[in-house]
């Protein structure tokens, strides 16, 4: 028991100065770093993380430590990583794991190679640096979930999966697949709980088989909520606090940036656009049924009263939508506005069936305005939109023009526009009296865009229609 307790301190004490060296050339990292307990656990061989603990074999500790120390560094810093883009959170959601697992290194690594601290700067290696270029090229964006949606829609190369394996993988996701939801874990011991330690003795000469039933790491939720605060504050004082010694953080600003965003699907926003109306359309809810039979009992066929013709409904009456055409726009990009258009039109269910719906095509100049007035329209326009323009980008055109076809009374109910664009262009400063969302396709924009504080952002993929 006694060499026990040993080892544990001197891997507490290990990981305590791997951590004091990060904070010191890290302070931004700060509720990251505070995060994370320490825990021997000898179920692995190596080290790993659950979110809560860095669960770690003190005979690997010793050994990196004393032969290695930099790749320590490297190691926890990959670890906290995963913890920021919360990547063992969804870790059962992907039915693939072990590409899940190669996606997350592969993401986490890519973000810690931009980073410019000596204490965790690493040679990349040609090989590490082609596969960059390539997923650069072909991913844009490298978030885990991008890089399993690229992986799993090509033929699988088992050998240059491994390959990627061995260039990327720094600890050990086993603890992931322990992690339970709330609602499943009523019964099973907390982390860090005395019985961890009881565990840990019995696991450590167990078969490798047999470390998949280790005892469950308990609730994840309550940590997910955690971490999800910590990257936001990590965000923030990036910006603020530590813009200067941000400066050798790469791209981790930009990818918490990307991490972060609120993602909703436009339908939330259609609704906010709605008006309460009445429209044509049998309300069964306010049809009472005793009077119905009570008049075919008296009078035989003749019932006292009839459906009632008309209910009320929350739906969009009026609504823009502003398609950015200018050359910064590619063309696949524009395909994917047209496309989002067309699928907010096919959702008939959300309009009134007589609308006033303006779609406005704009590079620097308004290009084309199409009006549609009746819901049968709607497919038809979906399906036969063609794009002109390819000019500059100026948002302002768009909002004089409205302005001047509310003035004539062509508009007189709006609630919002939606402003599809890439984000690079001279925005309008007074703000408008109705909602204005502009609206981003996926990760195409390198650098925030520069919306006015009275605008909302609204970032879309496809996972979010």
């Amino acid at each position: 028991m006694k060499t026990r307790i040993e080892l544990e301190e001197t891997g507490n004490k290990i990981l305590n100065a791997v951590r004091t060296e990060l904070y010191l050339s890290m302070r931004f990292m700060g509720p990251a770093l505070g995060s994370l307990g320490f825990r021997m656990d000898l179920s692995t061989r190596t080290v790993g993380t659950d979110a809560a603990f860095i669960r770690f074999n003190p005979t690997y500790l010793l050994h990196m430590y004393i032969e290695r120390p930099e790749i320590l560094n490297r190691t926890y810093m990959h670890m906290l990583m995963h913890c920021i883009f919360r990547h063992m959170f969804s870790a059962k959601e992907h039915e693939d794991s072990e590409l899940w697992n190669l996606c997350c290194d592969i993401a986490v690594e890519s973000v810690v190679d931009s980073m410019e601290y000596p204490t965790i700067l690493r040679v990349t290696s040609d090989f590490r640096q082609q596969w960059y270029e390539k997923l650069e090229k072909e991913v844009s964006v490298l978030t885990a979930e991008k890089l399993y949606h690229y992986f799993i829609l090509r033929k699988r190369d088992p050998y240059m999966e491994e390959s990627l394996r061995q260039e990327f993988a720094l600890c050990d996701h086993s603890f992931w697949e322990r992690m339970e939801p709330p609602e499943d874990n009523d019964d099973q011991p907390k982390a860090g709980m005395d019985n961890e330690t009881n565990s840990e003795e019995t696991q450590q000469n167990q078969p490798q088989e047999q470390k998949d039933n280790a005892t469950p790491l308990g609730s994840t939720n309550p940590k997910e909520e955690e971490w999800k605060e910590n990257a936001k504050r990590i965000e923030s004082d990036m910006e603020t606090f530590a813009k200067d010694a941000s400066e050798d953080a790469g791209k981790l600003a930009w990818m918490l940036s990307i991490q972060n965003r609120v993602r909703k699907s436009y339908k939330e926003y259609l609704k906010r656009f709605a008006v309460l109306r009445e429209e044509v359309s049998i309300d069964m809810d306010s049809f009472d049924y005793g009077f119905y039979m009570y008049g075919l009992q008296m009078y035989g066929n003749m019932p006292l009263i009839e459906e009632n013709e008309y209910r009320e409904a929350k739906k969009v009456e009026e609504l823009v939508i502003a398609i950015d055409t200018s050359a910064s726009c590619r063309d696949r990009l524009v395909q994917q506005f047209l496309n989002e258009t067309g699928a907010i039109l096919k959702q008939q269910e959300n309009f009134f069936r007589k609308v006033n719906i303006r779609i406005i095509e704009c590079d620097n100049q308004i290009q084309k305005d199409v009006q549609i007035t009746d819901l049968s329209e709607m497919e038809r326009f979906a399906e036969e939109f063609s794009v002109e323009g390819g000019y500059g980008t100026d948002f302002r055109p768009v909002f004089s023009y409205v302005e001047k076809l509310r003035e004539a009374g062509e508009l007189r109910n709006l609630k919002g526009l939606m402003y599809f664009t890439d984000g690079f262009g001279e925005y309008p400063v007074k703000p408008t009296d109705y909602e204005t969302v502009f609206v981003f396709y996926g990760d195409e924009e390198r650098e925030e865009a520069k919306v006015p504080s009275w605008a909302i952002k609204l970032y879309l993929d496809s996972d979010n229609r």
